[in-house]
C-alpha cells in the first residue's frame, strides 16, 4: 500500500472529475435520508450505540444554539437579588457580565479572519452564460452529432498536459487560447512583472471552469513570484502567491492581474 499523501499530490497534479462538485453536492444531500435509514431499521446493540451517539450530536446542537440565543442577550446573566443595602456609587455600574458571548465572539472572529485573507479586488464579476463559454462543435458524417464542445475563452493548462485521443475528447482547450504567463502588478510596490502561471484557484463563474482552468475576469490564479524576492518572517523565498485577473483575456489577448497581499 502506498504511504504518505499520494492521494493529495495526484489531486494536485491531475485535478478531479469535472463533476466533483456536483456528486459532492448530491452525497451530501442524500445524508438525511441515510441517517433516517439507519434510525428506524437498525436492530440490537447496532441501534442503542447509533441512538446513543445521535442523542449526543442533538445535546451538543441544542446547546451550542442556546449559547447563541444566550449572546443576543444584553445586560447581567442573572439579575442581582435586592438585599436592601445601598451601594457606593462607584459599584453602581458594575454588573455580571454575560459570558456566553465568548462562543459568538470567536465565531466572528474567526469569520472576520476568513473573510480578510480572502478580500479580493473585485468581489464581483458578470455572470457568463454557457452559450458564451462554450461553441457547439458538430461532428460524425453528416454533422448530426452534438457532444463535443470548445472553450470560446482563454484557458491555462499546466506543462505536463496531454490532450485525450480526439474520438474521446468532449471538451476542446483550444491551443491558440492557452495562457501560461501573466502581468502581475503588486499594489504596494507600485510594479508590474510577467509572471508564470501555477494553478487556477478558483474561478467565481463555476467550479466545472476552475477544474479545466479557464481564465475570465475574477478567477483566482496562483502564480510563480520567487522572482520579486519576497520572503517571509522566517527567511524562506516566498513560492507562489494568489492573485485575481482583473481584465477580459479574451477581449485583451493577455492576462493581466493584482497580487493579493
Amino acid at each position: 500500500m502506498p504511504q504518505n499523501d499520494y492521494i493529495e499530490r495526484h489531486i494536485k497534479q491531475h485535478g478531479r472529475r469535472l463533476d466533483y462538485e456536483e456528486r459532492k453536492r448530491k452525497r451530501e444531500a442524500r445524508e438525511g435520508h441515510k441517517i433516517s435509514k439507519d434510525a428506524q431499521t437498525l436492530k440490537g446493540w447496532r441501534g442503542k450505540q447509533y441512538a446513543k451517539k445521535r442523542y449526543a450530536e442533538k445535546v451538543a446542537m441544542k446547546k451550542k444554539i442556546k449559547a447563541h440565543e444566550e449572546s443576543k442577550i444584553k445586560g447581567p446573566s442573572k439579575p442581582k437579588e435586592d438585599d436592601g443595602e445601598a451601594l457606593p456609587t462607584y459599584l453602581l455600574d458594575r454588573q455580571q457580565q454575560n459570558t456566553a458571548k465568548a462562543i459568538s465572539s470567536s465565531i466572528k472572529q474567526k469569520r472576520m479572519e476568513k473573510a480578510d485573507k480572502f478580500s479580493v479586488p473585485l468581489p464581483k464579476v458578470r455572470g457568463i452564460s454557457e452559450e458564451e463559454m462554450f461553441k457547439v462543435v458538430r461532428t460524425g458524417k453528416s454533422k448530426t452529432k452534438s457532444w463535443k464542445r470548445m472553450i470560446t475563452k482563454h484557458t491555462f493548462v499546466g506543462e505536463c498536459f496531454t490532450r485525450r485521443p480526439v474520438k474521446m475528447e468532449r471538451i476542446i482547450r483550444p491551443s491558440a487560447l492557452r495562457q501560461k504567463k501573466a502581468n502581475v502588478t503588486h499594489p504596494e510596490l507600485a510594479v508590474t512583472v510577467l509572471l508564470p502561471i501555477l494553478s487556477v484557484k478558483k474561478n467565481p463563474q463555476s467550479p466545472m471552469y476552475t477544474q479545466m482552468g479557464v481564465l475570465t475576469k475574477g478567477t483566482i490564479i496562483e502564480v510563480n513570484v520567487s522572482e520579486l524576492g519576497l520572503v517571509t518572517a522566517g527567511g524562506k523565498v516566498v513560492w507562489g502567491k494568489y492573485a485575481q485577473i482583473t481584465n477580459e483575456p479574451d477581449r485583451d489577448g493577455v492576462v493581466n492581474a493584482v497580487l493579493l497581499v
